[in-house]
């Protein structure tokens, strides 16, 4: 890719100058013609598809669209009473709870002093920032009220097919409540945060954004959420970037439970590798894929415990590991400070190493 993809909203410079795949339709098989003859032309006009296409957009956008936040944010403190010496920045988000937590990016409200959300109905709250994770570019607040808030249902982004619909809703450039609608281009890409830590699993759209965007639900045509759009690659043709959702769902657990992400830290850097047939069978593998070790940190667990460059990674404590993705989400706090095993190949060798990881602090 000729240019690095941005974050949408890039605080700290805009503010000093700016599922599943769908259901298939409940419909009976349409009869087949008798052996031999030609099938009869579709009766749809270009008028009916189309007005299928926006009948489903419609039906997606209207059960979230509720539930989608524009997040306004403060850095720093006044210098002076009419408030100069403030930086300001705007993003999206989107509640998941009916009590009032909601998800955005990092980026939109890491190291805000003051965070406002504006529901569609137009109320507005002071948020709290329940955890904040950069190595994600993924945030959880929360806003208080008495009454149950409309929230979204979460997808499974496990599920997506390229090609299928995704409907993007946000504040792009403070234009509250916009849709644009596109299809799943590519998954399983991978962008840097801000953080310098890689977001792997990262659904690419079509589905335009612009800054604002950032933080906002893409969704799927059920209307469930299928990720979190976070990036664009700037001067490129609708090539966008969303946080797969079953990665969200794994951070909102990580800080309900500790307050931020914790992850457990071995010193390796790897790349996902395809497994041949017959070095499945051979070693009785379930997985068609592993990850393979590029670099491994001096003195880190992983050089401790002996593992070596163009390893393969296979399973953790025997589960199987078919990725970086899930090489990431295995190594969970649970496996902080404790002895893990760790399944590799090693050219016609299958061994198992005994690491200890210990928790990561950046």
């Amino acid at each position: 890719m000729g240019s690095r993809p941005r974050f949408i909203d890039d605080l700290s410079r805009a503010s000093s100058d700016p599922a599943g795949a769908p259901e298939p339709a409940a419909s009976a098989a349409p009869a087949q013609p008798p052996a031999g003859q030609p099938a009869a032309p579709s009766t749809l006009s270009d008028d009916a598809l189309l007005d299928a296409y926006s009948r489903t957009v419609i039906g997606a956008l209207e059960r979230v669209q509720q539930a989608v936040v524009f997040i306004s944010v403060e850095h720093g403190t006044p210098a002076h009473p009419d408030g100069r010496g403030m930086r300001s920045g705007t993003g999206s988000g989107f509640l998941f709870t009916p009590d009032g937590y909601l998800l955005t990016n990092s980026h939109v409200v890491h190291g805000a002093t003051q965070i406002h959300v504006t529901l569609a109905d137009g109320g507005r709250f002071a948020a709290d920032l329940i955890g904040d994770d950069p190595g994600s570019d993924l945030a959880v607040l929360r806003i208080g009220s008495a009454e149950p808030l409309p929230h979204v249902e979460l997808g499974e982004s496990g599920r997506l097919r390229v090609g299928q619909i995704a409907i993007a809703v946000g504040n792009p450039l403070g234009l509250q409540q916009t849709v644009t609608t596109g299809v799943v281009s590519a998954l399983g890409r991978s962008l840097r945060s801000n953080s310098g830590r890689m977001i792997y699993d990262v659904i690419q759209t079509d589905a335009a954004l612009n800054p604002g965007n950032s933080g906002g639900p893409l969704i799927n045509s059920a209307g469930q959420v299928i990720g979190v759009n976070t990036a664009i690659i700037p001067g490129a043709q609708a090539i966008c970037f969303a946080t797969a959702i079953d990665t969200a769902k794994w951070v909102i657990m990580q800080i309900f439970a500790y307050g931020r992400v914790r992850r457990a830290y071995i010193g390796v850097a790897g790349t996902t590798t395809s497994l041949s047939r017959r070095v499945q069978r051979y070693f009785n593998l379930s997985s068609t894929s592993g990850v393979r070790v590029m670099e491994i940190v001096k003195a880190s667990p992983a050089a401790l415990g002996g593992l070596r460059t163009d390893d393969t990674i296979v399973a953790i404590d025997a589960l199987p590991v078919d990725g970086v993705d899930t090489l990431q989400r295995v190594l969970d706090a649970s496996r902080i400070d404790r002895p893990v095993g760790v399944t590799v190949l090693r050219g016609t060798q299958r061994l198992e190493l005994t690491l200890t990881p210990v928790e990561q602090t950046s």
